[in-house]
Protein backbone atom coordinates (compact mmCIF):
# COMPACT_ATOMS: atom_id res chain seq x y z
CA UNK A 1 0.00 0.00 0.00
CA UNK A 2 2.81 2.25 0.92
CA UNK A 3 4.12 1.54 -2.41
CA UNK A 4 1.27 2.38 -4.49
CA UNK A 5 0.86 5.51 -2.36
CA UNK A 6 4.41 6.68 -3.36
CA UNK A 7 3.65 8.23 -6.71
CA UNK A 8 0.87 10.09 -5.48
CA UNK A 9 3.18 11.62 -2.48
CA UNK A 10 5.72 12.32 -4.41
CA UNK A 11 3.91 15.21 -6.67
CA UNK A 12 3.33 17.07 -2.72
CA UNK A 13 5.71 19.43 -1.64
CA UNK A 14 7.93 18.51 1.51
CA UNK A 15 7.63 20.56 4.81
CA UNK A 16 11.30 22.43 3.97
CA UNK A 17 10.12 22.68 0.08
CA UNK A 18 6.87 24.34 1.60
CA UNK A 19 8.77 27.03 3.35
CA UNK A 20 10.91 27.66 0.76
CA UNK A 21 7.94 28.13 -1.64
CA UNK A 22 6.37 30.72 1.23
CA UNK A 23 9.95 32.47 1.72
CA UNK A 24 9.98 32.53 -2.33
CA UNK A 25 6.62 34.62 -3.09
CA UNK A 26 7.15 36.55 0.01
CA UNK A 27 10.73 37.81 -1.48
CA UNK A 28 8.32 38.44 -4.62
CA UNK A 29 5.87 40.33 -3.00
CA UNK A 30 8.05 42.52 -1.05
CA UNK A 31 9.67 43.18 -4.35
CA UNK A 32 6.54 44.05 -5.94
CA UNK A 33 5.40 46.50 -3.09
CA UNK A 34 8.74 48.04 -2.59
CA UNK A 35 7.76 50.45 -5.58
CA UNK A 36 4.40 50.82 -4.28
CA UNK A 37 5.63 51.64 -0.60
CA UNK A 38 8.22 54.58 -2.36
CA UNK A 39 5.96 55.95 -4.44
CA UNK A 40 3.85 56.46 -1.18
CA UNK A 41 6.55 58.19 0.60
CA UNK A 42 6.02 60.59 2.82
CA UNK A 43 5.72 64.15 1.74
CA UNK A 44 8.44 66.40 2.24
CA UNK A 45 8.48 69.61 4.80
CA UNK A 46 8.33 71.41 1.18
CA UNK A 47 5.04 69.70 0.41
CA UNK A 48 3.85 69.50 3.89
CA UNK A 49 4.47 74.01 3.48
CA UNK A 50 2.93 73.83 0.48
CA UNK A 51 -0.54 71.91 1.37
CA UNK A 52 -0.56 74.16 4.56
CA UNK A 53 -0.43 76.88 2.90
CA UNK A 54 -3.17 76.56 0.34
CA UNK A 55 -5.62 75.31 3.40
CA UNK A 56 -4.25 78.22 5.51
CA UNK A 57 -5.28 80.68 2.13
CA UNK A 58 -9.07 79.37 3.03
CA UNK A 59 -8.73 79.41 6.78
CA UNK A 60 -7.34 82.91 7.10
CA UNK A 61 -10.28 84.97 5.78
CA UNK A 62 -12.52 82.93 8.43
CA UNK A 63 -10.33 83.94 10.79
CA UNK A 64 -10.29 88.05 9.62
CA UNK A 65 -14.16 87.57 9.18
CA UNK A 66 -14.26 86.19 13.10
CA UNK A 67 -12.55 89.54 14.32
CA UNK A 68 -14.27 91.51 12.10
CA UNK A 69 -17.83 89.60 13.55
CA UNK A 70 -16.17 90.88 17.08
CA UNK A 71 -16.21 93.81 16.56
CA UNK A 72 -19.67 94.17 15.31
CA UNK A 73 -20.48 91.68 18.77
CA UNK A 74 -18.47 95.12 20.38
CA UNK A 75 -20.66 98.09 18.97
CA UNK A 76 -24.06 95.84 19.30
CA UNK A 77 -22.62 95.07 23.52
CA UNK A 78 -22.40 99.02 23.69
CA UNK A 79 -25.77 99.52 22.35
CA UNK A 80 -27.41 96.71 24.60
CA UNK A 81 -26.07 98.93 27.15
CA UNK A 82 -27.02 102.31 26.60
CA UNK A 83 -30.49 100.83 26.21
CA UNK A 84 -30.08 99.14 29.01
CA UNK A 85 -29.15 102.35 30.84
CA UNK A 86 -32.53 104.02 29.97
CA UNK A 87 -35.00 101.31 31.07
CA UNK A 88 -34.47 101.59 34.67
CA UNK A 89 -36.24 105.65 35.00
CA UNK A 90 -38.82 104.41 32.43
CA UNK A 91 -40.01 101.46 34.24
CA UNK A 92 -39.87 103.68 37.13
CA UNK A 93 -42.02 106.35 35.65
CA UNK A 94 -44.74 103.56 34.21
CA UNK A 95 -44.90 102.09 37.63
CA UNK A 96 -45.38 105.47 38.76
CA UNK A 97 -48.29 106.65 36.51
CA UNK A 98 -50.21 103.07 36.50
CA UNK A 99 -50.11 103.07 40.49
CA UNK A 100 -51.89 106.11 39.96
CA UNK A 101 -54.23 105.12 37.67
CA UNK A 102 -54.93 102.02 40.44
CA UNK A 103 -56.03 104.17 42.67
CA UNK A 104 -58.35 106.24 40.13
CA UNK A 105 -59.96 102.62 39.46
CA UNK A 106 -60.48 101.73 43.07
CA UNK A 107 -62.25 104.57 43.51
CA UNK A 108 -64.29 103.61 40.38
CA UNK A 109 -65.21 100.16 41.23
CA UNK A 110 -65.89 101.30 44.97
CA UNK A 111 -68.44 103.84 43.50
CA UNK A 112 -66.75 106.18 45.84
CA UNK A 113 -66.82 108.98 42.86
CA UNK A 114 -70.59 108.38 42.09
CA UNK A 115 -71.33 109.08 46.13
CA UNK A 116 -68.66 112.04 46.06
CA UNK A 117 -69.87 113.48 43.04
CA UNK A 118 -74.00 113.70 43.96
CA UNK A 119 -72.70 114.81 47.41
CA UNK A 120 -70.90 117.64 46.00
CA UNK A 121 -73.60 118.89 43.25
CA UNK A 122 -76.38 118.78 46.20
CA UNK A 123 -76.66 122.68 46.61
CA UNK A 124 -79.40 125.11 45.68
CA UNK A 125 -77.30 127.95 44.53
CA UNK A 126 -76.92 128.52 41.11
CA UNK A 127 -73.83 130.04 40.94
CA UNK A 128 -72.14 127.63 43.67
CA UNK A 129 -73.27 124.74 41.24
CA UNK A 130 -71.57 126.21 38.06
CA UNK A 131 -68.22 126.87 40.28
CA UNK A 132 -68.79 122.59 41.15
CA UNK A 133 -69.25 121.84 38.28
CA UNK A 134 -65.87 123.60 36.41
CA UNK A 135 -64.39 121.54 39.46
CA UNK A 136 -65.73 118.31 38.29
CA UNK A 137 -64.34 119.03 34.77
CA UNK A 138 -60.77 119.92 35.73
CA UNK A 139 -60.88 116.71 37.80
CA UNK A 140 -62.22 114.49 34.87
CA UNK A 141 -59.25 116.12 33.17
CA UNK A 142 -56.82 115.05 35.74
CA UNK A 143 -57.79 111.58 35.27
CA UNK A 144 -57.59 111.88 31.83
CA UNK A 145 -53.63 113.14 31.84
CA UNK A 146 -53.12 110.98 34.28
CA UNK A 147 -54.15 107.84 31.46
CA UNK A 148 -52.24 109.74 28.91
CA UNK A 149 -49.05 110.23 30.91
CA UNK A 150 -49.29 106.47 31.63
CA UNK A 151 -49.74 105.70 27.57
CA UNK A 152 -46.98 107.47 26.87
CA UNK A 153 -44.57 106.40 29.52
CA UNK A 154 -45.66 102.90 28.82
CA UNK A 155 -44.54 103.83 24.87
CA UNK A 156 -41.58 105.75 25.58
CA UNK A 157 -40.38 102.42 27.71
CA UNK A 158 -41.48 100.18 24.53
CA UNK A 159 -39.86 101.84 21.92
CA UNK A 160 -36.15 101.35 23.95
CA UNK A 161 -37.10 97.98 25.51
CA UNK A 162 -38.26 95.98 21.82
CA UNK A 163 -34.93 97.44 20.11
CA UNK A 164 -32.57 96.03 23.40
CA UNK A 165 -34.44 92.77 23.09
CA UNK A 166 -34.31 92.36 19.97
CA UNK A 167 -30.07 93.10 19.82
CA UNK A 168 -29.81 91.06 23.18
CA UNK A 169 -31.49 88.32 20.62
CA UNK A 170 -28.67 88.87 17.86
CA UNK A 171 -26.29 88.87 20.42
CA UNK A 172 -26.60 85.68 21.76
CA UNK A 173 -27.36 83.88 18.29
CA UNK A 174 -24.11 86.01 16.97
CA UNK A 175 -22.15 84.82 19.93
CA UNK A 176 -23.10 81.08 19.63
CA UNK A 177 -22.14 81.24 16.26
CA UNK A 178 -18.77 82.95 16.74
CA UNK A 179 -18.56 79.97 19.25
CA UNK A 180 -19.27 77.05 16.86
CA UNK A 181 -16.81 78.94 14.44
CA UNK A 182 -13.94 79.49 16.94
CA UNK A 183 -14.22 75.58 17.48
CA UNK A 184 -13.84 74.65 13.89
CA UNK A 185 -11.01 77.62 13.39
CA UNK A 186 -8.93 75.69 16.41
CA UNK A 187 -9.73 72.52 14.90
CA UNK A 188 -8.13 73.50 11.37
CA UNK A 189 -5.20 74.84 13.17
CA UNK A 190 -4.55 71.58 15.33
CA UNK A 191 -4.79 70.07 11.93
CA UNK A 192 -2.57 71.80 10.17
CA UNK A 193 -0.14 71.68 13.29
CA UNK A 194 0.25 68.17 13.20
CA UNK A 195 0.88 67.93 9.64
CA UNK A 196 4.24 70.62 10.20
CA UNK A 197 5.27 68.24 13.42
CA UNK A 198 5.10 65.31 10.73
CA UNK A 199 6.77 66.97 8.83
CA UNK A 200 9.88 68.59 11.12
CA UNK A 201 9.08 66.49 13.68
CA UNK A 202 11.17 68.12 16.49
CA UNK A 203 13.48 70.90 14.13
CA UNK A 204 11.00 73.53 13.80
CA UNK A 205 11.47 73.87 9.98
CA UNK A 206 10.93 77.48 10.26
CA UNK A 207 13.98 78.90 8.63
CA UNK A 208 15.82 82.32 8.90
CA UNK A 209 13.48 84.64 10.67
CA UNK A 210 15.22 87.73 9.79
CA UNK A 211 17.35 87.19 6.70
CA UNK A 212 18.06 91.06 6.77
CA UNK A 213 17.96 93.89 9.60
CA UNK A 214 14.26 94.73 10.21
CA UNK A 215 13.60 97.93 9.81
CA UNK A 216 16.51 98.11 6.58
CA UNK A 217 15.92 101.89 7.59
CA UNK A 218 14.89 103.52 10.62
CA UNK A 219 12.29 106.14 10.14
CA UNK A 220 13.04 107.50 13.73
CA UNK A 221 10.31 109.47 15.56
CA UNK A 222 6.79 108.11 16.67
CA UNK A 223 6.29 105.52 13.80
CA UNK A 224 9.96 104.36 14.27
CA UNK A 225 8.69 102.98 17.82
CA UNK A 226 5.62 101.60 15.82
CA UNK A 227 7.95 99.26 13.48
CA UNK A 228 10.33 98.61 16.05
CA UNK A 229 7.94 96.95 18.04
CA UNK A 230 7.02 94.73 14.94
CA UNK A 231 10.48 93.72 14.65
CA UNK A 232 10.92 92.51 18.37
CA UNK A 233 7.72 90.29 18.28
CA UNK A 234 9.93 88.39 15.55
CA UNK A 235 10.00 84.80 16.40
CA UNK A 236 7.14 85.00 18.77
CA UNK A 237 4.25 83.10 17.71
CA UNK A 238 1.24 82.97 15.43
CA UNK A 239 -2.04 83.03 17.75
CA UNK A 240 -5.64 83.45 15.99
CA UNK A 241 -7.81 86.35 17.08
CA UNK A 242 -5.19 87.67 19.60
CA UNK A 243 -3.04 90.67 19.57
CA UNK A 244 0.19 89.98 22.23
CA UNK A 245 1.53 90.06 24.18
CA UNK A 246 3.15 86.80 23.46
CA UNK A 247 0.79 85.70 20.54
CA UNK A 248 -0.36 87.56 17.53
CA UNK A 249 -2.38 87.34 13.93
CA UNK A 250 -1.95 89.27 11.36
CA UNK A 251 -4.26 92.10 11.99
CA UNK A 252 -3.22 91.97 15.48
CA UNK A 253 0.32 92.47 15.26
CA UNK A 254 0.08 95.70 13.26
CA UNK A 255 -2.74 96.76 15.66
CA UNK A 256 -0.47 96.37 18.54
CA UNK A 257 2.01 97.96 16.90
CA UNK A 258 0.65 101.16 15.93
CA UNK A 259 -1.12 101.55 19.52
CA UNK A 260 2.75 102.46 20.23
CA UNK A 261 2.10 105.66 18.49
CA UNK A 262 -1.04 105.74 20.35
CA UNK A 263 -3.24 104.94 17.00
CA UNK A 264 -5.97 102.74 17.06
CA UNK A 265 -6.60 100.49 14.70
CA UNK A 266 -9.60 97.33 14.48
CA UNK A 267 -8.88 93.97 14.81
CA UNK A 268 -9.45 93.22 11.13
CA UNK A 269 -7.11 93.62 8.05
CA UNK A 270 -10.23 94.67 5.58
CA UNK A 271 -11.38 97.26 8.43
CA UNK A 272 -7.48 98.47 8.63
CA UNK A 273 -7.52 99.21 5.04
CA UNK A 274 -10.86 101.41 5.27
CA UNK A 275 -8.99 102.69 8.47
CA UNK A 276 -5.82 103.88 6.69
CA UNK A 277 -5.08 106.29 4.16
CA UNK A 278 -3.52 104.72 0.59
CA UNK A 279 -0.03 105.02 -0.32
CA UNK A 280 1.57 104.44 -3.58
CA UNK A 281 4.50 101.54 -3.67
CA UNK A 282 6.84 104.28 -4.46
CA UNK A 283 5.91 106.40 -1.38
CA UNK A 284 6.21 103.19 1.07
CA UNK A 285 8.08 103.64 3.89
CA UNK A 286 9.02 101.40 7.13
CA UNK A 287 5.76 101.12 9.50
CA UNK A 288 3.62 101.42 6.14
CA UNK A 289 0.47 98.26 6.14
CA UNK A 290 1.06 96.17 3.03
CA UNK A 291 -2.53 94.65 2.41
CA UNK A 292 -3.27 90.99 0.79
CA UNK A 293 -4.96 89.25 -1.30
CA UNK A 294 -8.57 90.44 -3.26
CA UNK A 295 -10.69 89.97 -0.46
CA UNK A 296 -7.61 91.83 1.92
CA UNK A 297 -7.54 88.73 4.17
CA UNK A 298 -4.01 89.35 5.31
CA UNK A 299 -1.82 92.41 6.58
CA UNK A 300 1.73 92.71 7.10
CA UNK A 301 3.94 95.63 8.06
CA UNK A 302 6.44 97.34 5.53
CA UNK A 303 10.24 97.17 6.85
CA UNK A 304 12.22 98.49 4.11
CA UNK A 305 13.94 97.88 0.54
CA UNK A 306 11.02 95.20 -0.28
CA UNK A 307 10.67 93.40 2.92
CA UNK A 308 7.42 92.89 5.35
CA UNK A 309 7.32 92.10 8.92
CA UNK A 310 4.18 89.69 9.46
CA UNK A 311 2.07 87.10 11.61
CA UNK A 312 1.60 84.53 8.64
CA UNK A 313 0.01 81.25 10.33
CA UNK A 314 -0.17 78.86 12.48
CA UNK A 315 2.40 76.69 13.66
CA UNK A 316 4.64 79.86 12.46
CA UNK A 317 6.53 82.47 14.36
CA UNK A 318 6.17 86.10 12.97
CA UNK A 319 9.11 86.60 10.54
CA UNK A 320 9.93 88.57 7.84
CA UNK A 321 9.72 88.06 4.25
CA UNK A 322 9.77 89.34 0.90
CA UNK A 323 6.56 91.87 0.61
CA UNK A 324 5.57 90.23 -3.41
CA UNK A 325 5.92 86.68 -2.06
CA UNK A 326 1.86 86.88 -2.10
CA UNK A 327 -0.59 88.95 -4.08
CA UNK A 328 -0.50 92.64 -3.40
CA UNK A 329 -3.63 94.31 -2.75
CA UNK A 330 -2.83 97.74 -1.66
CA UNK A 331 -0.95 100.10 0.72
CA UNK A 332 -2.19 101.88 3.63
CA UNK A 333 -0.57 104.47 6.22
CA UNK A 334 -2.26 105.15 9.90
CA UNK A 335 -0.24 108.44 9.93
Amino acid sequence: MCSHNRPHDAGLPSAPRLRRGVLTVAVVLLALLAPAAQAHAAPTPAEIEKQIDEQWVKLEPVIEEHNATKLKLAKQRKKADELTAQLTPLEQKVQVTRARIGVLADQLYRGGTVAQVNAFLQSGDAGVMAKRLLVLDQLAHDKKERIADTLTAKAALDAVKQPLDATIAELAKTEALQAERSKGIQAEITKLNKLRLQAYASNGGIGELRPVPCPTTYPGGAVGKVISFACSQIGKMYGWGDEGPNTFDCSGLTKAAWLKAGITLPHNARAQRAAVKSVSRADLRPGDLVFYYSDLHHVGMYAGNGWIVHASQTGKPITMRRMDAAPVHSFGRPA
